[in-house]
Protein backbone atom coordinates (compact mmCIF):
# COMPACT_ATOMS: atom_id res chain seq x y z
CA UNK A 1 0.00 0.00 0.00
CA UNK A 2 1.90 3.00 -0.58
CA UNK A 3 1.48 6.06 1.36
CA UNK A 4 -0.33 8.56 1.66
CA UNK A 5 0.86 12.11 0.36
CA UNK A 6 0.32 15.25 2.41
CA UNK A 7 1.12 18.96 1.69
CA UNK A 8 4.85 17.81 3.37
CA UNK A 9 6.05 15.19 1.04
CA UNK A 10 7.13 15.50 -2.28
CA UNK A 11 5.84 13.87 -5.56
CA UNK A 12 8.40 11.06 -6.63
CA UNK A 13 10.27 12.53 -9.73
CA UNK A 14 9.09 11.22 -13.18
CA UNK A 15 11.48 8.50 -14.36
CA UNK A 16 11.62 7.93 -17.97
CA UNK A 17 14.13 4.87 -18.98
CA UNK A 18 15.02 4.98 -22.81
CA UNK A 19 17.41 3.38 -25.43
CA UNK A 20 20.87 4.71 -24.60
CA UNK A 21 21.53 8.03 -27.22
CA UNK A 22 24.62 5.75 -27.92
CA UNK A 23 22.42 3.69 -30.43
CA UNK A 24 22.30 6.61 -32.45
CA UNK A 25 25.83 5.60 -33.27
CA UNK A 26 24.69 2.50 -34.17
CA UNK A 27 22.18 3.67 -36.51
CA UNK A 28 24.70 5.66 -38.40
CA UNK A 29 26.85 2.38 -38.63
CA UNK A 30 23.49 1.00 -40.20
CA UNK A 31 23.54 3.78 -42.67
CA UNK A 32 26.93 3.83 -44.10
CA UNK A 33 26.87 -0.52 -44.16
CA UNK A 34 24.15 0.02 -46.64
CA UNK A 35 24.85 3.19 -48.39
CA UNK A 36 27.35 0.87 -50.71
CA UNK A 37 24.62 -1.35 -51.93
CA UNK A 38 22.72 1.94 -52.64
CA UNK A 39 25.17 3.65 -54.31
CA UNK A 40 26.06 0.57 -56.15
CA UNK A 41 22.39 -0.43 -58.20
CA UNK A 42 20.32 2.35 -56.57
CA UNK A 43 17.34 0.56 -58.68
CA UNK A 44 17.43 -2.48 -57.07
CA UNK A 45 18.47 -1.21 -53.33
CA UNK A 46 16.97 2.16 -52.89
CA UNK A 47 14.58 0.50 -50.23
CA UNK A 48 17.91 0.05 -48.16
CA UNK A 49 17.47 3.34 -46.57
CA UNK A 50 14.50 2.69 -44.81
CA UNK A 51 16.41 0.18 -42.35
CA UNK A 52 18.56 3.23 -40.74
CA UNK A 53 15.54 5.54 -40.56
CA UNK A 54 13.74 3.15 -38.60
CA UNK A 55 16.65 1.91 -36.75
CA UNK A 56 17.02 6.00 -35.45
CA UNK A 57 12.78 6.26 -35.42
CA UNK A 58 13.00 3.42 -33.17
CA UNK A 59 15.73 4.22 -30.62
CA UNK A 60 14.04 7.67 -30.66
CA UNK A 61 10.35 6.53 -29.75
CA UNK A 62 11.13 3.25 -27.68
CA UNK A 63 10.80 3.95 -23.55
CA UNK A 64 9.08 3.55 -20.76
CA UNK A 65 7.93 6.62 -18.06
CA UNK A 66 7.35 5.62 -14.44
CA UNK A 67 5.31 7.74 -12.52
CA UNK A 68 3.26 8.44 -9.13
CA UNK A 69 -0.04 7.36 -11.31
CA UNK A 70 1.19 4.50 -13.19
CA UNK A 71 3.35 3.03 -15.72
CA UNK A 72 3.36 4.82 -19.63
CA UNK A 73 4.51 2.27 -22.39
CA UNK A 74 5.52 3.21 -25.96
CA UNK A 75 6.69 1.52 -28.59
CA UNK A 76 7.02 2.36 -32.26
CA UNK A 77 4.00 2.16 -33.15
CA UNK A 78 1.83 2.86 -30.55
CA UNK A 79 1.41 2.78 -26.52
CA UNK A 80 -0.54 2.53 -23.54
CA UNK A 81 -1.13 3.75 -20.06
CA UNK A 82 -1.04 1.29 -17.33
CA UNK A 83 -2.57 2.48 -13.76
CA UNK A 84 -0.85 0.81 -10.77
CA UNK A 85 -4.01 -0.67 -10.41
CA UNK A 86 -4.16 -2.84 -13.41
CA UNK A 87 -0.50 -3.93 -12.53
CA UNK A 88 -0.13 -7.05 -9.78
CA UNK A 89 3.62 -7.42 -10.51
CA UNK A 90 6.87 -7.74 -12.64
CA UNK A 91 8.47 -10.53 -14.48
CA UNK A 92 11.97 -10.57 -15.55
CA UNK A 93 12.82 -13.37 -18.07
CA UNK A 94 16.42 -14.52 -18.51
CA UNK A 95 16.31 -12.42 -21.83
CA UNK A 96 14.71 -9.28 -22.67
CA UNK A 97 12.69 -6.23 -21.20
CA UNK A 98 10.28 -6.92 -18.18
CA UNK A 99 7.00 -7.72 -18.29
CA UNK A 100 4.17 -6.50 -15.95
CA UNK A 101 1.50 -8.73 -14.67
CA UNK A 102 -1.98 -7.58 -15.50
CA UNK A 103 -4.49 -8.35 -13.17
CA UNK A 104 -6.71 -9.82 -16.11
CA UNK A 105 -3.86 -12.01 -16.38
CA UNK A 106 -2.63 -10.59 -19.96
CA UNK A 107 1.40 -9.35 -19.64
CA UNK A 108 2.58 -5.89 -20.91
CA UNK A 109 6.55 -5.77 -22.05
CA UNK A 110 8.16 -3.01 -20.69
CA UNK A 111 10.60 -1.45 -23.16
CA UNK A 112 14.34 -1.23 -22.16
CA UNK A 113 13.82 -1.89 -18.45
CA UNK A 114 15.74 -4.24 -16.89
CA UNK A 115 16.12 -5.69 -12.82
CA UNK A 116 18.92 -3.51 -12.88
CA UNK A 117 16.56 -0.32 -13.17
CA UNK A 118 14.97 -1.59 -10.62
CA UNK A 119 15.64 0.90 -7.90
CA UNK A 120 15.52 3.77 -10.08
CA UNK A 121 11.55 2.45 -11.13
CA UNK A 122 10.66 1.93 -7.20
CA UNK A 123 12.17 5.84 -6.59
CA UNK A 124 9.36 6.71 -9.03
CA UNK A 125 6.58 4.47 -8.08
CA UNK A 126 6.20 5.99 -4.77
CA UNK A 127 6.61 3.05 -2.65
CA UNK A 128 4.40 1.09 -4.43
CA UNK A 129 6.85 -1.74 -5.81
CA UNK A 130 10.30 -2.08 -3.49
CA UNK A 131 13.51 -2.19 -4.19
CA UNK A 132 15.29 -5.65 -3.59
CA UNK A 133 18.79 -3.76 -3.68
CA UNK A 134 17.45 -1.48 -0.67
CA UNK A 135 15.62 -4.45 1.16
CA UNK A 136 18.59 -7.14 1.02
CA UNK A 137 20.78 -4.30 2.53
CA UNK A 138 18.52 -3.49 5.45
CA UNK A 139 18.23 -7.23 6.25
CA UNK A 140 21.71 -7.84 6.00
CA UNK A 141 22.09 -4.48 8.41
CA UNK A 142 19.26 -5.91 10.43
CA UNK A 143 21.27 -9.56 10.90
CA UNK A 144 25.03 -7.64 11.11
CA UNK A 145 22.78 -5.76 14.25
CA UNK A 146 21.00 -8.82 15.63
CA UNK A 147 24.15 -10.67 15.66
CA UNK A 148 26.18 -8.38 17.25
CA UNK A 149 23.50 -7.62 19.90
CA UNK A 150 23.24 -11.59 20.66
CA UNK A 151 26.85 -11.81 21.91
CA UNK A 152 27.22 -8.19 23.42
CA UNK A 153 29.79 -7.12 21.44
CA UNK A 154 30.06 -3.80 19.05
CA UNK A 155 28.75 -4.40 15.28
CA UNK A 156 31.68 -4.70 12.90
CA UNK A 157 30.88 -1.59 11.30
CA UNK A 158 31.00 0.54 14.47
CA UNK A 159 34.06 -1.12 16.45
CA UNK A 160 37.23 0.91 16.12
CA UNK A 161 40.38 -0.34 14.11
CA UNK A 162 43.15 -2.31 16.51
CA UNK A 163 46.30 -3.25 15.88
CA UNK A 164 45.03 -6.84 17.56
CA UNK A 165 46.16 -6.25 20.90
Amino acid sequence: MPPESSSHTTNPPKQVIRISPLAYLGCAFLLFAVSFPIFGWPAAFGWLVIAPIAAVAWVARVRTTVTSDGLEVRRLFGGRSLAWSEITGFRFPKRGWARATLADGGEVTLPVVTFDRLPEIAEASGGRITDPYAAAAAADEAADHAGAESNGEQPVKNRPDTDGE
